[in-house]
């Protein structure tokens, strides 16, 4: 397909490799991303948001069931991108599968930030907001090595993640929030993982954020994560009525 020419040039992740252990029996049958509130996918409305926001090449991973999202996703026209997927065959968690993905992330050439978005989370953000910080972390690959949106910790996570002094995000600190699974990185904060490893970013975030080479934002709207069908129905209801607010 032809990508519409009103984008810019960064390119986006959505990583939706998961099995959805907690949302079982709803994924049994269906990959998680895919599950519907409010008359539409998850992903959908990831993509419906990243589209909006002038992303027009986007990377899906998948494992289980992944067929049925490139079925059911397609090329990407109708949402006005161009999707490329990264198969798994294993989960590789997400750092092994960001990594995995990299040669359709980046061409190679140099430093290439890039945004990644897991997929089975609502967020109502405008991610033009982060267009900033990427052209930043595009002109100084050193600092930061990654960007995170932190929101304010769900009842089911209420010690949150990670302390946000000013725009440095901590591991240690007062008043923890949530990491939203929403992040910038520099392509080379993966240089480490071998190809098809195994590897969760935790680890990695924490290793350079002792060195101080993590910066982030607080995000007020409206994030949810999906984890069970109890939530699904929550927003669910939240969509359909058009409430808002975090939880």
């Amino acid at each position: 397909m032809a990508i519409p020419s009103d984008g810019h040039s960064f390119k986006a992740m959505l990583l939706a490799a998961g099995r959805g252990e907690r949302m079982r029996p709803l994924t049994d049958t269906m990959p998680k991303p895919l599950l519907q509130a409010g008359g539409r996918s998850l992903i959908e409305y990831h993509l419906d948001n990243l589209s909006a926001a002038g992303f027009r090449e986007i990377v899906i991973n998948h494992a289980y069931l992944g067929k049925q999202i490139e079925e059911t996703l397609g090329s990407g026209e109708r949402y006005g991108v161009a999707i490329q997927y990264s198969p798994e065959q294993i989960v590789l968690e997400t750092a092994g599968g960001i990594a995995n993905a990299l040669p359709l992330l980046t061409d190679g050439s140099g430093n290439q930030p890039f945004l990644v978005v897991n997929a089975d989370i609502y967020c109502d953000i405008d991610f033009s907001l982060l267009l900033p910080r990427l052209q930043a972390m595009r002109s100084n690959p050193d600092n930061p090595r990654a960007h995170l949106l932190l929101v304010d910790n769900p009842a089911h996570h209420s010690e949150g993640d990670f302390a946000l002094n000013a725009d440095q995000v901590n591991l240690m600190g007062n008043n923890k929030l949530t990491f939203s699974g929403i992040g910038i990185y520099q392509s080379t904060l993966f240089a480490n993982v071998k190809p098809r490893a195994v590897m969760k970013l935790a680890p990695i975030l924490r290793d350079v954020m002792q060195d101080g080479r993590v910066s982030g934002e607080y995000f007020s709207g409206l994030w949810m994560d999906i984890g069970t069908p109890e939530r699904l129905d929550q927003l669910h209801q939240q969509l359909v009525t058009g409430r808002t607010g975090t939880t």
